[in-house]
């Protein structure tokens, strides 16, 4: 098994980091940051929370002068870049939110993201002055650096993952969407990505808002399509009506139905949690021109509560000629995530096509015992 992320932040880790302070800062004892750094309960911190005792533990080491510090910092960032160093614009977010430090902070941020990210760093920021942080963002959408220019849009998204969520932006995504506007064409799919990711987490709380710019983006340019297409990605799981009709998805024909004949098998019908299973399916699309279909299949997974809820697992998005008989086999696997944790019970299994059902079937997963036989 893997390790956790949460093991890159560990002794050896913390001795080379302390190192390279004490190289530059010879008053800094990089044994003694270590050991408190990892006082107890160190080995049950999670990764979030390791990363912030690291930083708060470097506030009691360096000067106690916040420009002081990060002069220090700038003196060994060229030796510290990949993802442990979130540590250096976290440290901006933790030291760096007096109104006298903004324009230090800002410089720093700017400087440290494309070693690390300072995605989660400048949300506190966000949260305080959503408006002169916006007039940074939109400033920084026009550096040369991918990465400063991704900070802009990721750091503005109303619903970052892992980070705090942007409620001002949620409520209203007015004041981000000249910032994407400025990014909708940019050359790097690093930055594209995020202009996307922050449309999808707009259409959450407002589908007509990235509806209406989906129509106004889409046909303009290739990188743009690109943003518009994955932006919508949520909508068009939705099977909203008027983006399944923008990306030119088959509508039903005057009554009829898209699917002329559709099945769906689960082989085995009873599981148990770690276990997998296959589903088989096959389906008719009507006689006629070619259609543009989205097969889908959704899974009511039941939770701890007994109640239920759906996620959709993608098989095929083509355009296919009427009359078409597609069919196929995909393995479900029905181990716990840290993202999903399943529980025992009847699971319904969905066939979709363009967001509607065509077919459906029932599993029963069953539990495990601590030696992972069916109880």
């Amino acid at each position: 098994m893997a390790e956790p992320l949460k093991a890159m932040y560990n002794k050896e880790f913390l001795r080379s980091l302390g190192t390279k302070i004490h190289a530059v800062y010879g008053s800094f004892d990089a044994e003694d940051f270590t050991a408190a750094a990892m006082k107890e309960p160190w080995e049950e911190l999670e990764l979030k929370a390791r990363m912030r005792r690291i930083t708060e533990t470097l506030g009691a080491f360096l000067p106690s002068c916040y420009e002081e510090a990060l002069d220090i910092l700038y003196a060994i960032d060229k030796d510290c870049v990949g993802f442990p160093y979130l540590i250096f614009p976290d440290f901006v977010e933790v030291f760096g939110g007096r109104e006298e430090h903004w324009e230090l902070s800002m410089a720093a941020l700017e400087r440290f993201t494309p070693k690390s990210s300072a995605e989660f760093a400048v949300r506190p920021f966000m949260l305080r002055d959503p408006q002169r942080m916006m007039i940074q963002m939109l400033a920084w959408a026009e550096h040369p650096d991918e990465h400063v220019r991704r900070l802009a849009s990721e750091g503005s998204r109303p619903r970052l993952p892992w980070g705090q969520a942007l409620p001002v932006f949620k409520r209203d995504p007015s004041p981000v969407l000249p910032l994407l506007e400025k990014l909708k064409a940019d050359p790097s799919l690093y930055v594209r990505k995020s202009v996307a990711n922050n449309l999808n987490d707009i259409a959450k709380d407002h589908p007509a808002v990235v509806i209406e710019t989906a129509r106004r983006w889409k046909g303009n340019n290739v990188n743009t399509d690109w943003i518009v297409r994955h932006g919508c990605r949520s909508l068009i799981r939705k099977a909203d009506p008027e983006i399944m009709e923008l990306f030119g998805y088959a509508p039903e024909a005057g009554g009829a139905p898209l699917v002329a004949a559709a099945v769906l098998a689960v082989q085995p019908a009873e599981v148990r949690i770690g276990d997998h299973c296959e589903l088989q399916y096959a389906l008719t699309i009507r006689e006629g021109e070619p259609v543009r279909i989205r097969i889908e299949y959704g899974i009511d997974f039941v939770k701890a509560g007994g109640k239920t809820s759906r996620k959709l697992f993608l098989l095929s998005d083509k355009t296919v000629p009427g009359g078409s008989r597609l069919a196929g086999v995909r393995t479900h696997r029905w181990a716990d995530l840290t993202t999903r944790r399943h529980y025992p019970g009847q699971h319904t299994v969905t066939l979709l096509v363009n967001g509607r059902e065509a077919a459906s079937t029932t599993l029963l997963l069953e539990p495990q015992n601590e030696r992972g036989t069916v109880q």
